[in-house]
């Protein structure tokens, strides 16, 4: 199954030279400052190489940060900070508000920006993994495992990094409570996306599908809420995706549903259940022409025309027309009017 996720863009950033004349006194610290230009250029542009593997990534991103330590630590290993953490001003622009930059003095703002950048690459890898028509299964692993990965990094600068910025993070800025905490939400909506196709795949019982189905969309559901407070100009476009993800989400919950109902020889309530994923459909099926049609960072894109959506429209219509015929057929039972409250699993 083949899969469409919204991205922002990456952060953009300025050259930093880690020229210290009279400081970096000695061959072997001007051999640590070339080093760390050299490391950060070779980072910089691996973010934009399409031939880029997690790999490759990993290992750039690992000798970057492990130079740029001494600019943070204290080299005896005692609580005290680098004397050299304050030494370079730092420039890095927003996935949000654009070309407008931020700047500080502080070797903990590059670290958290350039960290923030290596998980927005994971999730951009995974995007391309699984955007491919025939996905393969290890594929599939790759696109979780990178999702978890990215997941994993936005929360480590969450909690141990962004609290230790002397100047705390500008509000509506990515370093901002609300905005990581969206991309934690979004990363592990996705990933869970990747196993409801392998469930699918793998035909596990509906029940199954429909409660992991069920979680997704509230995944969803959360990370718009985190975001409902920030301006409008900025996030419209991000939340028009999470709104309409959580739609569809729900309307493979109510789709699946139904089919656990006929199963049960409850055939009504499987239609009513399909009823209301055939209007959770058309409602997600607006909300991606309101998408294509929001300005804002992301792609411009026509989600409704994706494979991914085309897929579960087709099935909510004919698992309905089934269900209508073996009730005219079989059950003759009758159709609720009202949509029935259905206790989902909270855990899966």
């Amino acid at each position: 199954m083949t899969h469409w996720f919204h991205r922002n863009p990456l952060k953009a950033t300025a050259p930093v030279s880690f020229n210290y004349y009279g400081v970096a006194a000695g061959p072997p610290a001007s051999k640590i400052c070339n080093d760390l230009r050299t490391c950060r250029a070779r980072l910089l542009e691996l973010f934009t190489d399409l031939s880029c593997n997690p790999e490759m990534m990993k290992n750039a991103a690992d000798s970057y940060f492990s130079l740029l330590q001494g600019f943070i630590n204290s080299l005896d290993e005692s609580t005290q900070e680098s004397k050299l953490r304050y030494i370079q001003n730092f420039k890095w622009t927003d996935t949000l508000q654009g070309h407008v930059p931020s700047a500080q003095q502080d070797a903990v703002f590059e670290l958290i920006s350039m960290g923030f950048n290596v998980a927005l690459w994971y999730t951009k890898y995974a995007s391309r993994l699984a955007g491919k028509e025939n996905i393969t299964e290890d594929e599939a692993k790759e696109v979780h495992r990178s999702l978890k990965i990215a997941a994993g990094i936005f929360k480590h600068l969450k909690e141990s990094h962004i609290p230790k910025l002397i100047t705390p993070a500008e509000k509506g800025r990515d370093l901002e409570a609300r905005l990581i905490e969206a991309y934690i939400i979004q990363c592990q909506a996705e990933a869970q996306e990747v196993t409801i196709a392998r469930a699918i795949e793998l035909k596990h019982a509906p029940g199954l599908i429909a409660a992991l189905a069920y979680e997704t969309a509230n995944f969803y559901q959360k990370a718009d809420h985190t975001l409902s407070s920030l301006e409008p100009a900025y996030s419209a476009k991000w939340r028009k995706y999470l709104h309409l993800k959580m739609c569809f989400y729900t309307a493979y919950a109510y789709c699946y549903h139904g089919q656990t109902l006929l199963a049960s020889d409850k055939c009504g309530e499987a239609i009513r259940s399909l009823q209301e994923a055939e209007k959770l459909y058309a409602k997600a099926e607006a909300l991606c022409k309101e998408y294509g049609e929001t300005k804002g960072p992301g792609p411009t894109v026509k989600p409704s025309g994706h494979l991914f959506f085309r897929k579960l429209g087709n099935l909510v219509k004919n698992t309905l027309e089934k269900c209508q015929r073996e009730n005219g057929f079989i059950y003759f039972q009758k159709i609720p009017t009202e949509k029935k409250k259905y206790k989902w699993p909270t855990k899966v």
